[in-house]
């Protein structure tokens, strides 16, 4: 199968034009958007990857990456080039759906090893969740095929990490799981998550299950769990 292309999102001309080139090089097909309005006209699905700066003249990069899920319902990877490298950039990046963070000033080498690992990463997700019959838990229906999740039959949207980490607590109910090991097995060759990415995805998927929040507690000092009836655990909206 064709792999699909990478398209880059600047509206400085000479990264664009570094990225492609190298991209190229290494054998991927690029396209070009000097804006996150272009982008969002030029994105389709013949691209398997997005580079997206952050800071832009007009729309930013976190909103079209919240346009991208949100409103597209896409899960195309993202990858956010920024000088910026704040906690709080980053978190806004992750929460926006970004899957991995590239600083500038970049290495090439650097970008072409992330981009690599995240298209690989996206692939393994892909084929995994292809293979098992649907979870029912309580009244959440976790569809895999097609990566979607029912509460009491209604559509409950979530972000590509947001559905993998319910997938990945409610597979196993009342097995709790630290931080650490969701990064490790949901973020791997993503250096820059934190802890706190973790417990960002967790409450915006809680905010969205309703009144099913009750689901998945938080084990102070040890992770988070899923459980229909009760992991022992703490419930925390503010978390």
């Amino acid at each position: 199968m064709e792999q699909g292309k990478i398209l880059i999102v600047d509206d400085e001309a000479d990264i664009r034009e570094i990225l492609q080139f190298n991209l190229e090089n290494a054998g991927y097909g690029t396209d070009c958007a000097a804006s996150a309005e272009e982008a969002l006209d030029i994105l389709g699905p013949r691209h398997s990857l997005i580079l997206l700066d952050v800071m832009m003249d007009g729309m930013s990069g976190f909103r079209m990456a919240e346009i991208v899920r949100k409103e597209r319902n896409s899960q195309i990877p993202i990858i956010f080039l920024t000088a910026r490298s704040a906690e709080n950039d980053l978190l806004t990046g992750f929460s926006a759906g970004g899957d991995d963070y590239i600083g500038k000033p970049f290495s090439i080498h650097e970008v072409l090893a992330r981009v690599k690992a995240v298209i690989k990463r996206s692939a393994g997700a892909a084929a995994a969740v292809q293979e098992t019959e649907p979870v029912v838990a309580g009244h959440l229906r976790i569809d895999i095929t097609g990566k979607m999740v029912y509460s009491d039959g209604a559509a409950v949207l979530l972000s590509k990490k947001e559905f993998e980490i319910l997938y990945m607590l409610a597979s196993h109910p009342g097995r709790v799981y630290s931080r650490e090991e969701i990064i490790g097995e949901l973020w791997k060759d993503a250096p820059y998550v934190l802890d706190r990415t973790v417990d960002v995805h967790i409450a915006r998927i809680r905010n969205k299950l309703g009144e099913y929040k009750k689901y998945i507690t938080n084990r102070s000092g040890y992770g988070y769990c899923f459980n229909v009836t009760d992991c022992d655990g703490e419930e925390k909206d503010n978390i």
